[in-house]
């Protein structure tokens, strides 16, 4: 059987919902899975009306009631979105909603309701003016399913990266890396992509530093932690290399073809160039979690709120990719 895929609608005020109704207005998902917005019925029905959309929107209390039909969108209404909400800004209510809707669908997913769930974009501002402490998706749903460990991948057809550290201050990132950290986050690349269908991976360690230190002259990380995990990697049977020196360790895996994923040290680190590779198609997966997590790979897009004009390639990429991963045996 298809795989129900929850996916949550993200801050109503951004372009959250219409995403979600322009993936969903065709088959093609429907093909893969069985998909059911987590969000709020006026919302998706607004977002409808500005996208032109001719699909049905059919509200529902539980999961049990869909029908899982091309041609209708289901939202399970959690009826969070007050009628004045304006679109395009931050607003505390949004951010309340959209945490909602991500804590509604991983409640579902730990109960064993669904595989996978696949995240329309939230606004950390708005979170922050809900009293939400999180900064980003990532971290929610690494303490609501109660993960010990987990990370953030990016994945693009080009290029797919993982990161060791993400949302911390630059500063901080050096401090936290570590053998274990970067050990840990090698063996998650393992397992995400033996998921995604990748017999044998590949495994690019990225160096922290110029030229990957160069010998400690421009900094010792490479030698005191990144190359020990990488031989306690390679210890374990996984094919990992490493520490690659930053600045070439994209080439070789793009255009050399040497490795299926990079371990990179930080976040602007592998953001970079997965958004100069696929800044509307790329998708983001927490690796880790008891369940599957993909999203989008971009933000709320507060100009372009209500205006019809979202593309919603990566949505599509991210539930499809969610799809896949649901009907895989983990590693």
């Amino acid at each position: 059987m298809k795989p129900i895929i929850a996916i949550t609608m993200g801050d109503p005020a951004g372009i959250g919902p219409e995403i979600s109704v322009k993936a969903l207005s065709g088959p093609e998902l429907f093909e893969l899975c069985r998909p059911l917005v987590v969000g709020d019925l006026g919302a998706i029905e607004r977002a409808a009306a500005q996208v032109g959309s001719t699909a049905r929107i059919r509200g529902i209390a539980k999961i049990s009631q869909a029908e899982f039909v091309p041609g209708t969108i289901e939202v399970l209404d959690l009826r969070n979105v007050p009628g004045d909400l304006p679109m395009g800004r931050l607003d505390a209510r949004a951010g309340q909603a959209a945490y909602d809707y991500v804590k509604t669908a991983v409640e579902l997913a730990m109960a064993g309701e669904l595989p996978a769930i696949a995240t329309a974009p939230i606004n950390k501002e708005a979170l922050k003016l809900a009293g939400c402490k999180y900064p980003g998706h990532t971290e929610i749903l690494g303490e609501l399913s109660g993960a010990k460990q987990y990370a953030m991948m990016l994945s693009t057809k080009a290029l797919k990266v993982i990161h060791v550290t993400t949302h911390v201050a630059l500063r901080k990132a050096c401090d936290l890396i570590t053998k274990e950290r970067v050990l840990k986050t090698i063996l998650l690349a393992r397992d995400a992509l033996v998921q995604m269908g990748v017999a044998r991976p590949r495994i690019a360690v990225a160096g922290l530093n110029p030229h990957a230190g160069e010998s400690g002259m421009f900094g010792d990380e490479e030698i005191n932690h990144i190359a020990p995990a990488v031989e306690a990697a390679i210890a374990m049977g996984i094919d990992a290399t490493g520490p690659v020196p930053p600045d070439t360790v994209f080439y070789r895996t793009i255009r050399g073809g040497e490795f299926d994923m990079v371990v990179v040290m930080y976040h602007d680190q592998g953001h970079i160039p997965i958004k100069v590779l696929g800044f509307e198609s790329g998708v983001n997966v927490t690796v880790g979690l008891p369940f599957i997590r993909t999203s989008v790979d971009h933000g709320t897009a507060f100009d372009r709120a209500g205006k019809g004009t979202a593309d919603s390639v990566s949505m599509v990429e991210a539930v499809r990719l969610a799809a896949r991963m649901a009907t895989r045996p983990a590693a």
